[in-house]
């Protein structure tokens, strides 16, 4: 062999070399599975997972209902599990109903990631998104500040879900050292966020000893509308909302909303479409073992992305965040 052709050759062994050793390819599919795809806050979310698809030149799938609907986001869980992707990341609309299938991806080798809202008691690797109990903590402290630790409290929310679950028990923990501070209603919205101005309407119309002092939304898609309920009755209720719509931050900077507590959706999703990467290409020995009791697992059991309290003294921060998306 002369030197050209063994040169030649070693080159060619070097690019198919590097080429089959290539870590990302678009043929590795990665879905995010979700209830209430239309809202804004989902819409964060799948702006962090389609980019961190795309520095990792992967590709994202994201599927759903637009609204409230378990039975239908199981539907698109089943269809993502039988196109076996390289992985999933789910925000559990209803644990009863989502569990199962979460545990059949994993049996069946698809690594599964949980953000948003959680199935601990699922095979699912671990768990993405906020410290829902400690949210509602930070929520209920500002609630009882800004009331003196006495008055009458409506909640709305999505009963159910384990992430508006353990928010409404951090506010119950906040509210526990106010004896005076009263759960007037837990208001079920039933995914349609009209029921929630429907429902303030009539709250507006209490007086005496019976008047709501303040609204809280455990769920983001209700503050504007109970803000424009409020605003029809000309009376100035507490109002503390959930997450950064424009609509929100609108409401907070002209003081028709007291406060918001944020999330980090589009975190939740990066991370995780980023984590799920990591164990296709260096997948675990059991995918069905329980990590959790495992001292020297290689995964954790929850990474907080984080919440934080936006008021008047922050709104510009998030107005200006919002605005280089």
């Amino acid at each position: 062999m002369t030197m050209k052709k063994f040169f030649l050759a070693t080159l060619a062994l070097a690019v198919a070399l590097i080429s089959g050793c290539e870590r990302h390819s678009t043929k590795e599919v990665y879905y995010l599975v979700t209830a209430n795809a239309a809202l804004p806050y989902w819409h964060s979310a799948i702006a962090g997972f389609k980019q961190a698809a795309a520095q990792y030149k992967v590709t994202a799938q994201v599927v759903g209902p637009d609204g409230y609907d378990p039975q239908a986001e199981l539907a698109e869980l089943q269809k993502a599990v039988a196109a076996k992707p390289a992985g999933i990341l789910i925000s559990v609309a209803d644990v009863s109903v989502l569990q199962p299938e979460i545990d059949a991806a994993i049996n069946a080798g698809v690594p599964v990631i949980t953000i948003d809202s959680d199935a601990a008691g699922s095979r699912r690797l671990y768990f993405i998104g906020t410290n829902n109990l400690d949210a509602g903590r930070l929520g209920g402290r500002r609630v009882v500040e800004k009331l003196g630790g006495r008055g009458n409290v409506v909640f709305f929310t999505i009963p159910g879900q384990p992430n508006t679950d353990e928010r409404l028990k951090g506010f119950k923990d906040a509210f526990a050292a106010s004896p005076n501070l009263h759960i007037v209603e837990v208001v079920d919205v039933k995914s349609d966020p009209r029921n929630a101005f429907d429902r303030t309407q009539e709250f507006l119309a209490l007086t005496g000893p019976k008047k709501i002092d303040a609204y809280v939304c455990l769920e983001s898609a209700s503050g504007k509308l109970v803000s424009d309920a409020i605003k029809r009755s000309n009376t100035t209720p507490l109002l503390v909302a959930w997450d950064v719509n424009q609509d929100t931050l609108d409401g907070i900077k002209s003081g028709a909303i007291d406060s918001t507590i944020v999330q980090k959706p589009f975190t939740m999703a990066y991370v995780g479409l980023k984590a799920l990467d990591e164990m296709f290409h260096y997948p675990p020995r059991q995918l069905t073992k329980d990590y959790s009791s495992d001292p020297f697992a290689p995964y954790p059991v929850f990474v907080d992305t984080g919440t934080s309290l936006v008021d008047k003294s922050n709104v510009d921060l998030y107005i200006a965040a919002a605005g280089q998306q």
